[in-house]
């Protein structure tokens, strides 16, 4: 009972931080996005492709959590935007307070896209609110298709999910049609991408996707501020 209660204490104050940020996020217009996945599920360069590929006026920042190093701010770094490392030192997620406090100014600047990568676990990120707009799940193909049905709570809160690593398709045995239907299976409403960041496949309709998406955050931050 003593753990319940203390799980959802803590639940209960990262909710809070979260809304909180949900609150600040939204009167400024900037989309905010939880990138959750496996390790290896070639997350950080999809993010690298993604900063590569944004317009030149974009406003963008990324948060990048890990257990240990700074590797991936590292790589992130390269493409000219803020980048912020999150060291979890053993957690196996990211919390809404840790996001609050590596934030720091960047609101106060204009921010428009924030890209939060979270630690490479399907299971911890999952309950842990960090005020984002999106959970975007990435799976690829040297993996089961039946990860949605093993992970079902990522796959219900996602809004997206990015098939990855599909140039890989030759040499694994990975249905892409089942592992569609299992994740429809769990999140009807799911979207899905289809990406390769090695041959570019599938980049530009998630590019549109991210364009799309942060045009209705500031459509909905305009409408909230007309009086």
């Amino acid at each position: 009972m003593n753990r319940i209660a203390i799980e959802k204490s803590v639940l209960s104050e990262n909710n809070r931080i979260a809304g909180e940020l949900r609150e600040t996020l939204q009167a400024s217009g900037a989309l905010a996005l939880n990138f959750i996945s496996s390790p290896g599920s070639g997350k950080t360069m999809l993010l690298e492709k993604t900063l590569e590929l944004l317009p030149a006026h974009t406003r963008a920042a990324v948060l990048t959590g890990d257990i240990q190093t700074d590797n991936d701010a590292q790589r992130l770094m390269r493409y000219g935007y803020p980048v912020r490392q999150i060291t979890t030192g053993g957690a196996c997620h990211l919390d809404a307070a840790m996001v609050e406090t590596h934030l720091g100014n960047w609101l106060t600047h204009g921010l428009q896209l924030l890209l939060i990568e979270n630690v490479g676990n399907l299971v911890c990120p999952t309950s842990y609110d960090l005020g984002e707009d999106a959970k975007v799940v990435v799976l690829s193909v040297t993996e089961g298709e039946d990860k949605p049905l093993k992970y079902p709570g990522i796959f219900r809160k996602a809004e997206l999910m990015i098939l990855n690593k599909i140039d890989l398709l030759p040499y694994v045995p990975f249905r892409l049609e089942l592992a569609r239907e299992n994740a429809r299976r769990i999140n009807p409403e799911i979207e899905i991408i289809e990406t390769s960041c090695t041959t570019g496949a599938g980049l530009g309709q998630w590019m549109c996707w991210l364009e799309a998406r942060a045009a209705k955050k500031v459509a909905a931050a305009l409408a909230a501020a007309t009086p």
